[in-house]
């Protein structure tokens, strides 16, 4: 027999009988809630991190205020599956010896910009709605390769100009992307409340916060008419900058029948995390903001120390590990740490180029850290694939990987580590550019959005390869490019992988 689908009336039901020890239901009633907050990207990774963590500050003041309107981003997806439960979904949290579910009602709307960007607009502009925030993925943000947006991308230019037509009441056409629609929101804010208002990116960006800020300056700088708009934005919204940290996993078929058999209903949005969890906050904000601090985030006046720890050694490994497994047909994260090749050269990583470049933020031990995250990885229960970790390396590596290799240039070292990770990327690439991988008896095409220009330049012998990657300034800095050390040490390890 097939289980109901879950939603607030099911859940209602189930409640009513004997829960198992391992599932939880929302720590609010999800009924009581109003919007107060927008989230722009509501991909698995935000359902099993902040919108858990917004839902537990209400919990821990009482406040009613703090619903989230999720918004898509392409695809209506998340939509389907979330509507029709009511905004509820499950957090399955894989722990190696136990698993437990945690049912999530901070969602109380859902929104597709292809049908419904008016009601995004006027959510973003409602005096009610205080926060905003972001996780569109890096490449979400349309940049330049100096960091700038890509003004004359055809997508972000259709935007500008309907925020153009926002200025004068007339800018409803459906948004193609995530800047785009946050800066219509931002003109028709102005326009109508004008309240103060903070917007918190939560990607895997360096600075995100300052990132995102000059993203804006430089739409708004791209619309005739819109100088009133920029001095509000200056005075009246904030961008702090945030560092996230959790491992959450493609959600699997097998993910789904175990939470079934836990809660006895079918949960088509359930999300997948590890135990731990870490969220870090700038506290800058412009107005009233969720007690995010009740709920387990660190609240701090300088993230950049914690953000430039967690991107160093937590995500440059979990790249490197990605690539390095992939192509040794490790399927997951878990069995690519077990690997002992391949353990030992994250390990040599982090400590013979990753830490001297480190600052350890306030009562961190760097060490310590670092056997945390090694130990993560190694958690099978999360099933963290490989080819799932190895996608948009083109955006990734910039600042996962060559900021440690550039400062490490700069101090006069030779990162041999890193030149074995950046050759894994590039190994992978030639490897998943000509349809040669197979991981886990699956053939693997690459996933990253300059992967024709990636195939071209890692074409030839391994001198080439390297070179013609070393050459793409939009992923490789001039000074990591100039060194002929590091060039030297990449070829190297790009023979020794290829044989």
């Amino acid at each position: 027999m097939t289980n109901p689908r879950l939603s607030l009336r099911t859940w209602h039901e189930r409640a009513s009988r004997p829960l198992p020890d391992a599932v939880r239901g929302p720590a609010v009633d999800p009924a009581a809630l109003t919007v107060g907050q927008v989230h722009l990207g509501l991909g698995a990774f935000t359902r099993a991190h902040q919108l858990l963590c917004t839902e537990d500050a209400a919990a821990a003041t009482g406040e009613t205020g703090w619903g989230v309107l999720g918004v898509t981003q392409r695809s209506p997806r998340v939509a389907e599956q979330l509507v029709p439960q009511d905004g509820l979904y499950g957090v399955l949290t894989a722990g190696a010896d136990a698993t437990s579910l945690r049912l999530v009602g901070s969602v109380r709307d859902v929104a597709f910009p292809g049908r419904d960007t008016a009601r995004v607009l006027d959510a973003l502009a409602a005096p009610t709605t205080h926060v905003v925030t972001l996780t569109v993925t890096e490449k979400g943000y349309r940049r330049t390769a100096d960091g700038g947006l890509d003004t004359g991308a055809q997508d972000v230019a259709a935007d500008l100009a309907d925020a153009r037509a926002e200025l004068v009441g007339d800018g409803d056409a459906a948004a193609r992307t995530p800047v785009g629609m946050l800066v219509r929101g931002l003109v028709r804010r102005h326009r109508t409340s004008g309240a103060p208002l903070t917007v918190v990116c939560c990607d895997n960006l360096t600075d995100n916060g300052t990132v995102l800020r000059g993203l804006v300056a430089d739409a708004l700088a791209a619309v005739p008419g819109a100088d009133d708009v920029r001095a509000w934005v200056e005075a009246s919204v904030r961008f702090p900058s945030t560092m996230v940290d959790r491992i959450v996993p493609a959600t699997t078929e097998a993910h789904h029948a175990e939470a079934e058999a836990l809660l006895g209903l079918r949960d088509e949005g359930l999300v997948v995390g590890e135990p731990f969890f870490q969220w870090v906050v700038e506290d800058a904000f412009a107005g009233p903001r969720p007690a995010w601090e009740r709920a387990g985030a660190t609240l701090t006046g300088d993230v950049a120390a914690y953000e430039r720890a967690k991107l160093r050694v937590l995500n440059a490994t979990h790249s490197t590990l990605a690539y390095l497994g992939a192509l040794r047909g490790h399927a997951t994260i878990a069995a690519a740490v077990a690997d002992p090749d391949l353990a030992a050269v994250a390990r040599a990583l982090v400590d013979d180029d990753v830490l001297p470049t480190l600052t350890a933020p306030d009562g961190t031990d760097l060490h310590a850290y670092r056997d945390s995250v090694l130990h993560r990885f190694a958690n099978p229960a999360t099933g963290h694939t490989t080819v799932q970790v190895a996608m948009d390396g083109s955006q990734k590596l910039p600042v996962r990987l060559l900021g440690t290799v550039a400062d490490r240039l700069a101090a006069g070292a030779v990162p041999y580590a890193a030149a074995t990770a950046f050759a894994g990327w590039i190994a992978y690439v030639r490897a998943a550019g000509d349809g040669g991988l197979v991981v886990d008896g699956r053939t693997v095409a690459l996933d990253d959005p300059l992967a024709p220009v990636l195939v071209e330049a890692t074409a030839g012998s391994a001198e080439e390869a390297v070179d013609g990657v070393l050459a793409l300034r939009q992923v490789v800095p001039a000074d990591v490019a100039a060194s002929t050390g590091f060039r030297a040490a990449a070829v190297a390890a790009l023979r020794d992988l290829t044989r």
